[in-house]
């Protein structure tokens, strides 16, 4: 199916690359557009919760091209063609040290216009592009989409009271087993069916549909489970501190209107947070979380406007 956009698709060259992050060998797609005369912006992308770089990041990819882009979309360690031991396992300020790497690992190319370069991140990943805003000097904006802002008060909205306090159970008997020198124990990413009759990380069956189809279609690398530590960590996951300190780096971030998987308002929360004026706020109507990643045509929304808003930008800097 195609994405609908305002202009005939640029022509892409596409390169498998491979780079280190922390002794780990990280696989990337590197894509710039056939017919760019000069140096071009690059933009560093990765995902969310268990994505692998084939789940809707080339379908973003593509505005971005079509706008005169390059593009670098990657696995993050454990996950997908990249090496990492603790597979499924979601650390994010390890996978925010993955992101400084990938841009580090930009700056060695050539035809990339690195001081115009920065990043872009969905859902889990979204959170880190605002972090990354605020703590690498060398991005010139940073894109983010329908982040998690607050892992804490993300999961007790997600699971509700009886279940938010057994999966704190869970996460303190897997400290336990860790503790003794046992394997952590792993769960689903999101239950096929009946929430209540599986912990997950976010317990709801549409996601795991959605996924699916991704899986079949397009990601067949994705795996749907992760390790029970990697919900800890996200329990401990804070955005707002880091938008207060971009006071420089334009920023954008978009919604979808009454997200109720990440919380709008905590997203709103967050952006109203960034002191920097040269920053925009995308709310985007008709369009939910999940459709985000499962319809082509939602999907194609919320990316023309960051396109729209990155071309604007990009002839400022």
């Amino acid at each position: 199916m195609p994405i609908i956009g305002s202009k005939l698709p640029m022509e892409v060259r596409m390169e498998n690359v491979e780079f280190k992050s922390q002794g780990e060998t990280l696989k990337g797609v590197l894509t710039r557009p056939a017919k760019a005369s000069g140096d071009v912006p690059l933009v560093v992308m990765a995902g969310g919760w268990c994505y692998t770089k084939e789940v809707v990041m080339p379908h973003y990819a593509k505005y971005f091209n079509d706008i005169g882009c390059a593009t670098l979309h990657f696995d993050y360690r454990n996950f997908g063609e990249s090496t990492g031991e603790r597979r499924q396992h979601l650390d994010p300020w390890e996978q925010i040290e993955d992101y400084l790497n990938a841009f580090s690992f930009a700056e060695t190319l050539d035809g990339i216009d690195i001081a115009r370069s920065g990043y872009w991140g969905i859902s889990y990943a979204g959170g880190h592009a605002i972090i990354l805003a605020a703590i690498d000097p060398r991005a010139a904006f940073s894109i983010s989409t329908v982040p998690v802002v607050d892992g804490f008060q993300t999961m007790r909205r997600c699971h509700g009271e009886p279940r938010f306090a057994a999966l704190n159970k869970l996460i303190a008997e897997d400290r336990k087993k860790r503790f003794r020198g046992e394997a952590g124990d792993t769960m689903a990413m999101s239950p096929k069916s009946d929430p209540s009759q599986e912990m997950s990380a976010w317990p709801f069956p549409h996601v795991y549909a959605g996924f699916m189809g991704i899986k079949a279609n397009e990601a067949p690398l994705h795996e749907h489970w992760n390790t029970v530590e990697s919900v800890e960590l996200l329990l401990r996951y804070v955005v707002k501190p880091y938008a207060q300190r971009i006071i420089e780096t334009p920023t954008m971030v978009a919604l979808a209107k009454a997200d109720n998987i990440t919380s709008a308002d905590l997203e709103i929360e967050t952006f109203n947070a960034i002191p920097c004026t040269d920053k925009e706020l995308a709310v985007v109507r008709g369009v939910d979380h999940m459709s985000l990643y499962t319809n082509y045509e939602h999907l194609g929304k919320i990316a023309k406007v960051q396109a729209d808003w990155l071309e604007k930008t990009l002839k400022r800097i």
